[in-house]
């Protein structure tokens, strides 16, 4: 099955907040890059089923994309940053904060998770997905989940992630 993941477009929040799984708005551009974004959908042929994080930057893409109607999943939402959530890093005090910069694979954030937690949610909605007989299949999502998806298909490996990190609108493609 090939899997088709977008990233949601550029979110309208200060430079450096931990805007995770707050539902937060999309910039003026959103137009603009989300035809970018369908046009690269199309490009890759028509589609069995669409799935799509609950949070509306990434229902709305869905929705221009086509798919109004994709299957949301609460397990293809960014990582969560718990108490960190809408603040910038340079605000931060938390004892914790030194650690997960330190490894930020491995430490959980105050009150959320770490990169791997999130890889595991995503891992589990994957083997699930692997289950359906479908040939190509759209997901609508978050940089963090993409690249999760990345390590999942052995494309790299937890450290490697955050440098394929595909830009705002940007897709990847994985097989499964």
């Amino acid at each position: 099955m090939e899997v088709i993941m977008i990233r949601h477009t550029t979110p309208d929040v200060p430079t450096g907040t931990c805007y995770g799984q707050s539902d937060v708005p999309l910039k003026e551009t959103f137009e603009e890059e989300a035809a970018v974004a369908k046009a690269a959908l199309d490009a890759c042929g028509p589609v069995d089923y669409a799935y799509t994080s609950p949070l509306s930057r990434c229902t709305r893409l869905a929705a221009y994309c086509g798919y109004a109607d994709a299957q949301r999943d609460a397990r293809l939402m960014e990582i969560n940053f718990g108490e960190w959530e809408m603040k910038v890093f340079d605000d931060i005090i938390d004892p914790h904060l030194q650690a997960w910069f330190s490894d930020h694979i491995h430490t959980q954030v105050t009150g959320g998770e770490s990169f791997m937690q999130q890889c595991e949610r995503v891992s589990r909605f994957l083997d699930e997905l692997r289950q359906q007989a479908w040939r190509r299949v759209v997901i609508f999502a978050h940089g963090g989940v993409l690249v999760a998806a990345q390590v999942y298909a052995g494309l790299v490996t937890p450290e490697e992630a955050f440098s394929v990190l595909p830009p705002f609108g940007g897709l990847i493609r994985i097989s499964l």
